[in-house]
């Protein structure tokens, strides 16, 4: 546990920028009054309440203060230069930044260039509860609370509770990040943690490209046959539209689970069997999708795809087995997870022998490859 006493990072100075004057005043402040070596940042949304996600808050921190800085009052319109402001800084701490690195590619069409995420540093060191509380639990003795985590942040005015969680979110991040950081460099690790944020941030804008077209593609279409497209892409659409029209996440109507079961039923010509908290109206809205799927003719049914944009892998289940175990026991020796050296995916492409050496290696980090040298060139 950290020498540190907590009480230091209860004192750090808070601001609260709601408006567009408030929020000039704190830019220029810290600029001329802080080091611009380091910031970190965090950000809330409401996807757990609203149909469009937007930013609702974004947390900030530099050494010696902490800033909640709020998008929905002062409008994004006057926010327009918080890349820039944000980009002067060296480095921008993170924890699990995937998400949040989405928001600002929705918002801002921007992200940090360099991101260090505490996360991907925990789990290099071979932290097992690598989640922010866990973190600050083990290394600072603090226990958060979780009560904010699913409110919805798009309310105003926003409660004394929910302030002190966003602010806690940001509160210990940039000495949790150096600790982690002086760690993986006696661990030799530094530079395997430079590489794997460079990629997780550029994997996330490449997630991001996918076309809004194929969004109707939810986990386990590959099982289904051209016809269960159809109906699974129909069945999307109705959901969508009633979400738009409620405002509601689509989670929050009807889950993918129950939309993949009903388009398999379709497909084996059986009835859909809508769940039956669906209210009335909304079931006929659907059946109507339904009989509007059945009229499409199958020679345009949605293709079938096969894994990725290129063939389908001929995997040699000895080769995978071979670098399978070997990761494994790569993994023990350094004591972390497997899939933070080769995740089943890559494991698949390496022991693939239908792609060439370059497309075996595709999305494989040097540091990775250099673990799993030896059966790498086999």
């Amino acid at each position: 546990m950290s020498s540190v006493s907590t009480d230091a990072f209860d004192s750090f100075p808070e601001w609260f920028v709601d408006t567009p004057a408030e929020w000039e005043k704190f830019k220029d402040f810290i600029l001329s009054s802080s080091s611009l070596e380091s910031c970190s940042i965090d950000t809330e949304a409401d996807s757990m309440h609203s149909y469009e996600t937007k930013l609702c808050l974004i947390q900030f921190s530099v050494p010696d203060r902490l800033a909640i800085i709020d998008p929905l009052s002062i409008g994004l319109e006057n926010l327009g230069d918080f890349p820039d402001f944000i980009d002067r800084f060296q480095n921008v701490w993170m924890h699990g930044a995937d998400y949040d690195i989405s928001m600002f590619s929705m918002t801002f069409d921007w992200a940090p260039s360099t991101i260090l995420d505490t996360q991907i540093a925990a789990r290099l060191l071979g932290e097992t509860k690598f989640g922010l509380a866990s973190l600050l639990e083990s290394e600072y003795g603090v226990k958060l609370s979780k009560q904010s985590q699913k409110a919805d942040w798009s309310r105003r005015p926003l409660s004394e509770k929910m302030l002190d969680y966003a602010y806690n979110d940001v509160r210990y991040l940039l000495n949790l990040g150096a600790k982690f950081e002086s760690r993986l460099e006696e661990a030799e690790r530094k530079d395997w943690f430079y590489e794997s944020c460079d990629t997780a941030r550029n994997s996330v804008f490449d997630r991001d490209s996918r076309p809004e077209n194929e969004a109707w593609r939810i986990a386990g279409w590959g099982k289904l046959s051209p016809k269960g497209l159809n109906y699974l892409q129909h069945l999307w659409k109705w959901r969508d539209d009633e979400c738009r029209k409620l405002d509601r996440p689509a989670f929050k109507f009807l889950g993918n689970k129950d939309l993949f079961r009903m388009s398999m039923n379709l497909e084996q010509g059986v009835h859909p069997d809508p769940p039956r908290f669906l209210k009335p109206q909304y079931v006929r809205r659907m059946q109507q999708a339904i009989q509007k799927a059945q009229l499409v003719d199958s020679s345009e049914y949605p293709s079938k795809k096969v894994r990725g944009n290129g063939s389908r892998l001929d995997i040699n289940e000895a080769a995978y087995d071979r670098i399978q175990a070997y990761r494994n026991k790569q993994a023990e020796s350094l004591g972390i997870e497997g899939t933070m050296i080769a995740t089943r995916g890559s494991m698949e492409r390496m022991a693939s022998t239908n792609l060439s050496e370059e497309e075996r290696f595709e999305g494989v980090m040097n540091w990775q490859r250099e673990v799993l040298e030896p059966v790498c060139s086999d």
